[in-house]
C-alpha cells in the first residue's frame, strides 16, 4: 500500500463561480491536540470513537514500531497512549474507525497482513491486548474477500457486519457478517454492473436494512448506493452519474428525520464533490455542489462521512479547498449544512503556522459527550507532516442520550455499557 501522495493542480484552474456557500471563521475555535511523530504513528486518515470511558480511540493507517500502523487512545485533553503497533502476521495499515461492541471490547479491519496477506479483523481491548478474529483469503480466489478498509458495524449482539474492497466472486469486493468467535460469512460478492470497491462501512437503518455505497461501477460507473438484508439480498437505491456525484468513499448516515445523508469525491455540478441526501426508497437529492468560489473557499473533494449535531445540522470535512494553500487546492476545511443545502464554511485547515493545525481531513467527524466535535488530519502537525487529532467547538451542548439507537446518526459516537472486556477477549 502506498503512502499518500498530495494532488497538486495547476493554480490556473482558479475559477469564479456563483455559489450559496457562507464562510464563517467566528465564533468557531479549533484546538489540535495531538501532532504524530511517526514513532506513535503518521497518516490517521480514520475517524475517531468515543468509548464508555470517555476517551477517545482510533487508528494511523502508518507508523509506529514497525511502521505498518498502530492502536491508539487519547483523552479529550491530549494524553495521547499508544495501545498497539502492529506487526504484519495480525494486520497491517489500519485505515478504518473501530467500534467498540457490546461487551466493551473495540473491533476493526486491516488492510492487509494477516496469515495471507491480504488483511484481516481483528479485536483489542482499552488495555491494547490484540486478537485476530480473521485473515482475509481464506478461501481460493480470496471468495472470502480481501483488503477490508472500512469499519464494521454491530447491529445485534454477537456479530460484526462490514465489507471487504476486493476478492469475493468477482473479485469486486464483499459483504460479510462475522461472529465474534471469527466465524465469517460472505453475504454478498460485488459485480461491475451493482457497483464495485465498497471502501466505506454499512450503516443499519430504522427498518433493520444497512446501507452502503460503492465507490465504482453501477450503470454510469460513477459509484452507487445500495441496501442489503442480513441475509444477503442486495437492492441497487442509486446509480450516480457524474451530475449528481461520483466515487463515494464515505458512509452513510441516517438523519432523525429518516432520510440518509452522505458525501461523494467528485462530480456534482463542478466537479468537486457534492452533499447529497437519499430516502429509504432511493430518492435522491443533491444538498449542495462543491464548487469553490475563487481558491476553492468552500472546499473541495469531501472524503469523510457527515455526522448530525446536536442542533439537527450535519457537519462534515473536505480533503482539500478552504482559504490555505497545499498544493495549489487547499489544505480542507470543516463546513456545516443544513437539511435543505444551506451551507457554511467554518474552518480552514493550516491556518497556523508551519500547518500546525493539520493538513487534509480526510475522516470526518464525531461529535463528543461534551458537545465538541473531534477528528483527525492526515498530514500537518509536526515539522514533517505526519497529521493531527483536533477538537472543534462550534458551541453545541453535548449529546442528550447515553444510548444507542437502531438508525440514530450518534450511535457511532454515544457511550456504550461498561463491561470487563480482559475477561471475555480470548487468547490469540
Amino acid at each position: 500500500m502506498d503512502k499518500p501522495r498530495w494532488v497538486i493542480r495547476p493554480l490556473t484552474l482558479l475559477f469564479l463561480c456563483a455559489t450559496t456557500a457562507t464562510t464563517l471563521l467566528a465564533q468557531t475555535t479549533l484546538t489540535t491536540l495531538y501532532k504524530f511523530n511517526v514513532t506513535d504513528g503518521e497518516y490517521p486518515i480514520a475517524p475517531l470513537i468515543q468509548a464508555s470511558d470517555g476517551n477517545l480511540y482510533g487508528t494511523t493507517g502508518y507508523g509506529g514500531a514497525n511502521g505498518i500502523g498502530t492502536v491508539f487512545s487519547i483523552t479529550t485533553t491530549g494524553a495521547l497512549t499508544t495501545l498497539h503497533n502492529f506487526a504484519g502476521m495480525e494486520g497491517a495499515y489500519p485505515t478504518a474507525a473501530l467500534v467498540q461492541g457490546n461487551n466493551g471490547i473495540f473491533y476493526g479491519t486491516a488492510a492487509e497482513g494477516g496469515a495471507n496477506g491480504a488483511g484481516t479483523i481483528y479485536e483489542i481491548t482499552s488495555h491494547g491486548r490484540l486478537g485476530t478474529l480473521y485473515s482475509f483469503c481464506a478461501q481460493t480466489y480470496c471468495a472470502d474477500g480481501a483488503s477490508p478498509t472500512a469499519p464494521l458495524v454491530q447491529p445485534i449482539i454477537g456479530k460484526l457486519y462490514g465489507t471487504t474492497d476486493y476478492g469475493g466472486a468477482n473479485n469486486n469486493g464483499t459483504v460479510f457478517s462475522i461472529t465474534l468467535r471469527g466465524n465469517l460469512a460472505s453475504l454478498q460478492s460485488f459485480d461491475n454492473p451493482g457497483g464495485y470497491e465498497p471502501v466505506a462501512g454499512l450503516v443499519q437503518g430504522a427498518n433493520g436494512k444497512f446501507y452502503g455505497t460503492t465507490q465504482f461501477g453501477g450503470v454510469n460507473s460513477d459509484g452507487t448506493i445500495y441496501t442489503i438484508t442480513g441475509a444477503g439480498v442486495l437492492t441497487t437505491l442509486h446509480n450516480f452519474s457524474d451530475t449528481d456525484g461520483a466515487n463515494p468513499v464515505a458512509g452513510l448516515i441516517q438523519g432523525s428525520n429518516g432520510n440518509f445523508y452522505g458525501t461523494t469525491q467528485y462530480g456534482g455540478a463542478n466537479g468537486y464533490g457534492t452533499a447529497f441526501k437519499i430516502s429509504p426508497s432511493g430518492k435522491l437529492k443533491t444538498l449542495y455542489s462543491f464548487c469553490p468560489q475563487t481558491g476553492w473557499l468552500d472546499g473541495a473533494e469531501p472524503t469523510g462521512a457527515l455526522v448530525q449535531g446536536t442542533d439537527g445540522n450535519l457537519y462534515g470535512t473536505t480533503f482539500f479547498g478552504g482559504a490555505n494553500y497545499c498544493g495549489g487546492l487547499g489544505c480542507g476545511t470543516i463546513f456545516k449544512i443544513t437539511s435543505t443545502g444551506a451551507f457554511t464554511t467554518l474552518y480552514s485547515f493550516c491556518s497556523q503556522t508551519s500547518c500546525a493545525d493539520g493538513i487534509g481531513p480526510y475522516a470526518g467527524l464525531i461529535q463528543g459527550a461534551d458537545g465538541n466535535f473531534y477528528g483527525t488530519t492526515e498530514e500537518g502537525g509536526q515539522e514533517y507532516s505526519y497529521g493531527t487529532v483536533f477538537s472543534f467547538s462550534a458551541g453545541l451542548r453535548g449529546l442528550r442520550r447515553t444510548h444507542p439507537t437502531s438508525g440514530d446518526v450518534h450511535s457511532t459516537n454515544v457511550l456504550l455499557p461498561e463491561s470487563k472486556p480482559e475477561e471475555i477477549l480470548r487468547a490469540n
